[in-house]
């Protein structure tokens, strides 16, 4: 990228310009009731001079008569053009910040987990809030300031040209003094807003952090941490913000001071008789006035810069995300009658952030309609294994197949829906609880539902209800307990009704009572179709036709409840410290 001021300006700009057109039509009424905006300031500067040559020099009447409906039409005039710019422009903000948005969002759904396994969600979620913000605020309000003052300086030098140009010639031996002021301004003002940027997803990573672990903060009395940790957020992004404040604060006054220099040298030359002589008391004040009326428009254009330059970094942070690769969907094939036989072939992973391999060497195979079981002590990639088979990650080497198609072959969509996942940390969304259960499946009928509301013992709490399957459980299911929750995941799982079956940790948040009643709908439920049962607590998978034992990434031990046993290895030695035996 050029060092060029303008480039990453312009740059940014060209990106905006697809967004703007498809709401074109509105843009350019905007952009036409800016220019008359604009005019008509400066004619109104102007209308000094017939007021004072004819109507006062000449006492002519009719000039003092007409003058006051002139004035009253442009003032309607005026006031018409800055309904239609400002509405029109409004119009055309909000659709392409919309537009931006919705773009943003669907991103998100399309990026890699990697992706978000090294971002926190408050910055993520700042820039579909603050950032887009700050483009609409650049795009409406800072734009039109912006283009109606460059209207009205471009109408106030026309008039001030008009009656002397020797007068006005002033003017360009300061106006590179001042854009070179705006430029170093400008160049100022983006490097802040970047870091005003960072800063504001820190404060919403901060509070969202708070606001998702408010009972454990309380618990452990952890109020003054997090005010200390949101007071520093909050800080640098108030120190930011002064900084921005404090430039802003510095070019306006310079600015000022350089025009007031250029109407002191104006004020001087006009009192030379050569160049007295060639004005009419009217054009002179019409200059002078002119030039004073400069001041105005310029100072806005200044103080609009930082909004722009805000604006501008707000918009490249966002492209910064529209930019990232989407996840990996090269495939082409699709499964129509999926059986659901899983092979592991020399299967090894290694996460970005980690120093060795967490999966070494995996060979596995689930024939369809059967069940293996996972167990290994925290860390010896259960987890990661049934994260591999939808490819939330990429597989590093070896490689993953259903029904002998490798998962790479498979279309994304297609791949995920042979599966039905169930894992121990339960997402549930701001609906009800059917509407939770029925969540992103089409054509079921609310029989459909009840019947795995049914099969998952969810209707055995939701019946104490007032508003039973309807009830809104609140932001991530907060009205439930974890057991409650679980059990929605699994009837969301039986609605599925997928081929294959991952269940990681699916009972961990489970009384003993409850877990002994879904164990038997779990247990149905696989016996019709092929399952990863990822469990620590082992009574769960007893009856699996296959346990693997993991250990460090790799394959330890494998056989059947009672033939591990028997071996006295590493599952006995499991089973030995959870039963005591």
């Amino acid at each position: 990228m050029s060092s060029d001021n303008s480039s990453p300006f312009v740059a940014t700009f060209k990106r905006l310009w697809p967004y703007v057109r498809a709401y074109k039509a509105g843009f350019f009424a905007a952009i036409i009731g800016m220019a008359i905006y604009g005019g008509v300031d400066a004619s109104l500067v102007y209308m000094v001079k017939p007021l004072i040559d004819n109507g006062l020099a000449q006492s002519d009447s009719t000039t003092l008569r007409l003058a006051p409906f002139v004035i009253v039409g442009l003032f309607v005039l005026r006031g018409g053009a800055n309904f239609v710019s400002t509405y029109c422009l409004a119009w055309v903000s909000q659709n392409v910040i919309h537009t931006m948005r919705q773009q943003v969002f669907e991103k998100y759904l399309r990026l890699p987990v990697t992706f978000f396994d090294s971002r926190s969600s408050g910055d993520l979620i700042s820039k579909v809030t603050y950032d887009a913000e700050q483009v609409s605020r650049a795009s409406s309000g800072a734009l039109i300031n912006m283009v109606r003052s460059t209207f009205t300086v471009i109408g106030l030098l026309f008039i001030m040209f008009w009656e002397s140009w020797q007068l006005s010639a002033v003017f360009f031996l300061v106006g590179p003094v001042i854009a070179v002021v705006i430029n170093i301004v400008s160049k100022r003002f983006r490097m802040i807003s970047k870091r005003i940027q960072g800063a504001m997803g820190g404060v919403t990573t901060t509070t969202e952090q708070m606001l998702k672990g408010h009972k454990n903060v309380l618990a452990f009395g952890g109020q003054e941490v997090e005010k200390a940790r949101f007071g520093q957020a909050s800080n640098r992004n108030r120190q930011q913000n002064m900084k921005l404040s404090a430039a802003t604060a510095i070019s306006q006054p310079v600015i000022q001071i350089l025009g007031a220099i250029a109407l002191g040298v104006v004020l001087f030359i006009a009192s030379f008789p050569a160049i007295l002589e060639t004005l009419s008391p009217g054009s002179f004040v019409v200059v002078i006035g002119a030039m004073m009326g400069l001041m105005t428009p310029v100072r806005q254009l200044t103080k609009v810069n930082a909004e722009l330059q805000r604006g501008v970094a707000a918009a490249d942070s966002i492209f910064l995300v529209l930019d990232q690769a989407d996840a990996n969907d090269s495939g082409t094939k699709e499964l129509t009658d999926c059986q659901g036989a899983i092979d592991v072939t020399d299967l090894s992973f290694q996460y970005e952030t980690s120093d060795g391999p967490v999966l070494k060497q995996i060979n596995l195979s689930v024939p369809a309609g059967k069940t293996v079981a996972l167990v290994g002590r925290s860390g010896s990639g259960k987890s990661t294994l049934s994260t591999l088979l939808p490819r939330f990650y990429e597989i590093g080497s070896g490689s993953i197949s259903i029904d002998g198609v490798d998962i790479r072959e498979l279309t994304m969509a297609n791949l995920r829906s042979q599966m039905a996942i169930v894992s121990q940390q339960v997402t549930l969304f701001n609906d009800t609880i059917a509407n939770n259960i029925a969540y992103a499946c089409e054509n079921v009928s609310r029989e459909q539902v009840e019947a795995a509301a049914e099969a998952a013992y969810v209707m055995t709490f939701v019946k104490d209800l007032p508003e039973g399957l309807d009830t809104v459980v609140g932001e991530d299911g907060v009205m439930l307990s974890g057991g409650q929750r679980q059990r929605i995941a699994i009837a969301r799982a039986i609605l599925r009704d997928t081929p294959i079956l991952v269940l990681d940790e699916a009972t961990s948040a489970l009384d003993t009572e409850s877990e002994r009643a879904i164990q038997t709908a779990l247990d149905k439920l696989a016996a019709e179709r092929t399952s990863i049962v990822i469990a620590h607590r082992l009574s769960t998978i007893e009856n699996a036709d296959e346990i693997i034992v993991l250990d460090q990434g790799a394959i330890v031990e494998r056989g059947s409840h009672h033939e591990l046993l028997a071996r006295q290895g590493a599952y006995a030695q499991l089973h030995s410290m959870q039963f005591g035996d």
